[in-house]
């Protein structure tokens, strides 16, 4: 499925939620990894823009962001992108948006 930039230069962004490891599978522990195989974390990201806040959770590659990346620090987000997906769990479907980023840095680093 194609994804679609997200500009975030006028947006203030600040980290909601400490990256955690990203789990493809639950049953086994299974880590998340990129097409470059790259291990992936997730970051929760509050990004403000024109008045409008929202809450982001974000799929970045483990090297992607600073050791000590914690909730409050402002953030500069570099490479987002959002795309959509669907999928049928247990003959129920679902869909979203799943956003990704290429990395996430503090701001004056």
């Amino acid at each position: 499925m194609p994804s679609f930039k997200i500009d975030v230069s006028t947006a203030v962004v600040f980290v909601a939620t400490a990256p955690e490891p990203k789990v493809k599978n639950f049953a086994t522990g299974e880590r998340a990894v990129n097409q470059e195989g790259r291990p992936m974390s997730t970051v929760s990201l509050l990004v403000s823009d024109e008045g409008e806040g929202n809450l982001l959770k974000v799929s970045i590659p483990e090297d992607g962001y600073p050791e000590g990346l914690a909730p409050g620090m402002p953030v500069q987000v570099i490479g987002l992108k959002a795309r959509d997906w669907e999928n049928v769990v247990k003959g129920e479907k679902r869909s979203g948006i799943a956003f990704s980023a290429v990395a996430v840095t503090p701001l004056g680093a």
